[in-house]
């Protein structure tokens, strides 16, 4: 593996269920944290996928929320935050931060009713220093997908509410990113049998990496 890609998974921490940061020059950057706990960095930039509880928690993004942070989502969660730094955003919308570019993707299911298009929620491109992470939201494998380049691959796998991971892995292997993380079990829904089946379906095909929930 390229060193540029081992430096930035190793910038990449999983705060549990579909919470993530990454370390970047300008500050560090969340997706959906949830359920924090001990001390965390202020975020430079909040990046919030829907306004499910698990995925917007009001009580988290105050943790590491202050003045200086820029927080982007879609239009049903920016009503909720208030003043500060907000700015709301479509699938499809794209925005460049400090050099760091995020382009808003579609999320929603295709065969279940919990995230329908038309709440127009989101994933994320990010692209931080030549490397892009991919983070799906909550959603099914959507046709969308296929059309998604990354270097890394943030995927829900617990089934239920998102894509099982026998569905990621297929979204993973039509993505085809240099890495693919599995996300979103072991907390709410989803366990590490997820997690490792998603893993055993790419193998040989594509490199998947499993990491370890910071608390």
């Amino acid at each position: 593996m390229e060193p540029g890609l081992e430096q930035a998974l190793a910038s990449l921490h999983w705060l549990g269920h579909a919470g993530f940061c990454i370390n970047s020059a300008p500050g560090p950057v969340y997706i959906d944290p949830f359920r924090l706990t001990g001390d965390k960095p202020a975020a430079w930039l909040l990046l919030l996928t829907h306004d499910h509880f698990d995925h917007y928690s009001p009580e988290d993004a105050a943790l590491i929320r202050n003045e200086n942070t820029t927080v982007v989502a879609p239009e049903s969660v920016a009503a909720l935050l208030g003043g500060g730094k907000v700015k709301a955003v479509r699938p499809g919308d794209e925005l460049v931060l400090d050099a760091v570019k995020i382009k808003a993707t579609p999320a929603y299911n295709i065969n279940k009713d919990f995230h329908p298009r038309a709440k127009n929620w989101v994933g994320y491109l990010v692209e931080i220093e030549g490397i892009t992470y991919y983070h799906a939201g909550d959603a099914d494998f959507i046709p969308e997908m296929k059309t998604v380049r990354t270097d890394i691959a943030l995927l829900p796998v617990s089934g239920t509410y998102v894509m099982t991971a026998e569905e990621a892995a297929l979204a993973a292997l039509a993505i085809n990113p240099s890495v693919a993380v599995p996300m979103h079990y072991g907390s709410i829904v989803g366990s590490a049998d997820d997690a490792e089946y998603f893993a055993r379906q790419l193998q040989g095909k594509v490199a998947a990496r499993l990491l370890t929930a910071e608390k």
